[in-house]
């Protein structure tokens, strides 16, 4: 069968009077107002030159979904939480905003909560914001784990993010930790740094983040033939700028110093930053410097930062993607785990000044 004759703007173009409609989208784009409808809806079985041809359609129309009757027809409030444990931690606060856009892409509204990663809210927040407030939740715990989340009570679709929880009772997007600190060691290995410092290992039940970037630090020191000396290895209480410079000034006063430091997240790597060159070290020439997570404080540092950047747009629209498709029984089944892209971004704090 040939494709459907598409219509031109001219010929679908509604009265200006009136709203645009699903019948005047169908309409431009030569397809049923079914498969408008599935498109709309975020469903996964429409074909992408399909898709293309009704989103086509959509932007030339303006068309608007009318999101307050279908949400009551469909029982919706057409609110989503993302729940993170600390919003003044850079990261989680350019998360939420790409999460938010993401959102707003899908007609949902985002209510944006902060746990503190206490165990207490946390357990609020899984069994959920209030009866029927939300639609679904992205959620990055610190202290619950598997058990205590296939223990709740509430059957509100649910999507992970976060090292805390694998293989859990809901879809998980992560970033792959051991081998991106792996990578991150292996650049400064590659500078001709063997004193290579780890700032940012944690014991407690919460620091999975910590444990896996640790093993992917202490992989790329032995691939290198280096030794992995414990001396070297800094613990903190929190992933904090004063977490960092702490350490940093706990490692200079050693008496063998490291010569290059990786650090479990920017600001741990902005605080070190910091005390080196309280303290007359000139970075990188003395001391090289790499973090984890690429915020926007670390481009615009002197010098600025290398990192580690994860794709935070990528993990942003996909949690949307998993808890639209769970939310609208298009996915149903096993959880799904799905590990995002990152790469090792170089700058001035391993590199040196960069040509302009």
């Amino acid at each position: 069968m040939g494709e459907p004759t598409r219509s031109t703007p001219s010929e679908a173009a509604p009265d200006d009077r009136r709203r645009v409609g699903l019948k005047d989208v169908a309409r431009l784009a030569g397809v049923s107002v079914k498969t408008v409808s599935n498109v709309v809806n975020g469903y996964i079985h429409v074909t992408p030159r399909t898709r293309a041809r009704v989103e086509q359609a959509i932007k030339e129309l303006n068309y608007r979904p009318n999101l307050s009757a279908r949400n009551l027809r469909l029982g919706r409030s057409g609110i989503i939480a993302l729940a993170v444990p600390e919003l003044d931690i850079p990261y989680f606060a350019e998360l939420a905003r790409l999460v938010v856009a993401a959102a707003e892409e899908r007609g949902l509204t985002v209510l944006i909560d902060q746990t503190g990663g206490n165990r207490h809210r946390e357990q609020q927040v899984a069994e959920g914001i209030r009866d029927h407030l939300i639609d679904g939740l992205i959620f990055s715990p610190l202290a619950l784990t598997a058990d205590d989340l296939s223990a709740r009570t509430d059957d509100t679709p649910m999507v992970l993010l976060g090292e805390r929880i694998h293989n859990g009772p809901a879809d998980h997007v992560v970033v792959h930790n051991v081998a991106a600190a792996r990578e991150a060691t292996h650049h400064l290995a590659g500078l001709g740094r063997r004193r290579i410092a780890a700032i940012g290992a944690q014991d407690d039940a919460a620091g999975e983040t910590g444990r896996l970037r640790l093993a992917g630090y202490r992989q790329a020191l032995e691939e290198a033939g280096l030794p992995v000396d414990e001396r070297l290895i800094a613990p903190v209480d929190a992933y904090h700028r004063a977490d960092g410079a702490r350490a940093m000034a706990r490692l200079l006063e050693s008496a063998d110093p490291p010569d290059a430091v990786f650090c479990f997240n920017d600001l741990l790597a902005l605080g070190a930053l910091r005390t080196l060159l309280e303290r007359g070290y000139e970075v990188p020439a003395q001391v090289a410097l790499a973090g984890f997570d690429d915020i926007e404080d670390g481009r615009y540092g002197t010098p600025t930062l290398t990192t580690v950047s994860p794709d935070k747009r990528q993990i942003s629209r996909l949690a949307v993607d998993l808890l639209v498709e769970r939310m609208s029984g298009a996915a149903q089944g096993a959880t799904r785990e799905i590990y995002v892209d990152h790469r090792l971004v170089v700058r001035e704090s391993t590199a040196g000044r960069l040509p302009s």
